[in-house]
């Protein structure tokens, strides 16, 4: 397997437990019945009839419209109504922690400006509205978390993440065994 090949594996993996570490900390609020139709209302959706904010197909899941996570750390953004709309697949897994807005219009594989979809310009004004009545702050969780116990949350994932380079550096060895013993055979 080509070395860029490995660090793409260790990479995918490690931000997956970036991901879970930042998630781990985040409050959930589950929004109120009403909360979910004044956001739907918003969008201009219906509840019998859910698509996704960014392109418009059928919705499949509740995407944060801020990200959760930059740079392995917590954006301060958390999940709540005000920062989740509803997404299909394709546009949550290519949005990714971009910024929506940049997102839809960029270049980024499967982006609703990539894939052309004909009423972006109405959608990002919709997006635009929830985001004027969603109207979130940011939390600085570094000033409310004591500073010791902070820093031992994030030095347990970067434990983490070394253990698991160092577990891909074992696996590509027992690895290499194989392929040496099943192609001399």
């Amino acid at each position: 397997m080509p070395s860029t090949a490995i660090a793409k594996a260790i990479s995918a993996r490690s931000s997956s437990i970036t991901a879970a570490f930042v998630s781990s900390i985040l409050p959930i609020i589950p929004p109120t019945d009403d909360e979910i139709l004044q956001a739907l209302l918003i969008l201009e959706m219906e509840p019998g009839n859910v698509r996704c904010a960014y392109c418009g197909d059928k919705s499949s899941e509740w995407d944060h419209l801020r990200p959760i996570v930059t740079d392995q750390m917590p954006t301060g953004f958390i999940s709540e109504i005000r920062n989740l709309v509803p997404s299909c697949g394709k546009c949550n897994q290519s949005k990714g922690k971009s910024h929506w807005r940049q997102w839809m219009l960029g270049p980024a594989k499967r982006s609703p400006g990539t894939r052309k979809i004909v009423d972006l310009h109405e959608r990002i004004t919709r997006l635009e509205a929830y985001e004027k009545w969603g109207n979130v702050t940011p939390i600085d969780f570094a000033s409310i978390v004591p500073p010791d116990l902070w820093q031992e949350h994030w030095l347990n994932m970067h434990r983490l993440h070394d253990d698991m380079k160092l577990a891909q550096e074992v696996a590509l060895r027992v690895r290499k065994v194989i392929e040496d013993k099943t192609l001399q055979s």
